[in-house]
């Protein structure tokens, strides 16, 4: 593996106050904020970007680690200019996160985590090269209809909101090689040792009704950082702040000290 270049990714910033860096999940790009944190920028200058293959971020030409992804964030703060951050992730977002809080902890300020791991089960890591197999042969939008029901309860799916139009459109414009890079990326992470060195006070969100390997992850998380705290939004799966996002904010300006 080598790095990752950080010239090519566009930064979006709105709002005024402390940078709040905010980090998406698989599949989807930095236009996730837009509906999951609305509100937040009154008190934060919200600082989002694409990872590699998705969104407007070209594909990388090369396989690549969790830690390429938290090294490129900190050659970003440091061409933008911004020394310390408030960070937060959801999913592959808060495994960069983890690294990056561990690995450079005088540059976060306080920690987000959202439906995360530092470690994928036995299991879901051979999902994932399942998963990338399938993105590659016949697009990411062909994973769609099994995906949902683990982001979104069956009746927000149902009622199509927004948020969930939004994961629909990204799949369907997602490049199949960004996306089963990024399923490497998750099946090999293991950031376990990492949790001692988080120094940042951490808030864990998780949805309440998220499969059980989420909901160990998030009570794994509280227990093995110093300090953290675990907070469930309810009803929500696995994007839980799409689904949520009032919730969310709530639970984000509170801990943030808006």
């Amino acid at each position: 593996m080598s790095g990752l270049d950080a010239a090519t990714i566009v930064v979006h910033r709105k709002g005024r106050g402390p940078a709040l860096v905010l980090l998406h999940c698989l599949g989807v790009d930095h236009r996730l904020w837009n509906i999951a944190a609305a509100g937040l920028e009154r008190d934060f200058t919200l600082v989002a970007y694409d990872f590699p293959g998705h969104g407007d971020t070209p594909v990388s030409a090369h396989g690549y680690g969790i830690e390429d992804l938290s090294a490129q964030l900190a050659a970003i703060l440091a061409r933008e200019g911004i020394v310390r951050v408030h960070l937060g992730g959801i999913s592959l977002g808060g495994l960069v996160a983890q690294h990056f809080a561990a690995t450079y902890p005088d540059k976060v300020e306080r920690l987000l985590l959202m439906d995360t791991t530092p470690r994928y089960t036995d299991e879901m890591r051979a999902m994932w090269g399942v998963r990338a197999k399938q993105a590659r042969e016949q697009g990411v939008v062909s994973l769609l209809d099994s995906l949902l029901p683990i982001w979104f309860t069956d009746d927000f799916i149902a009622a199509d909101p927004p948020a969930v139009r939004y994961v629909r459109d990204c799949f369907a414009r997602d490049s199949g090689e960004g996306y089963a890079l990024a399923c490497e990326v998750l099946a090999a992470a293991d950031l376990r040792p990492l949790a001692p060195s988080i120094a940042a006070p951490t808030l864990v969100i998780c949805g309440q009704q998220e499969i059980p390997p989420f909901l160990d992850a998030a009570r794994w998380l509280e227990a093995n950082i110093r300090g953290a705290r675990l907070q469930f939004l309810s009803p929500a799966r696995h994007a839980s702040v799409l689904q949520q996002p009032e919730a969310f904010v709530r639970a984000a300006s509170t801990f943030l000290g808006a």
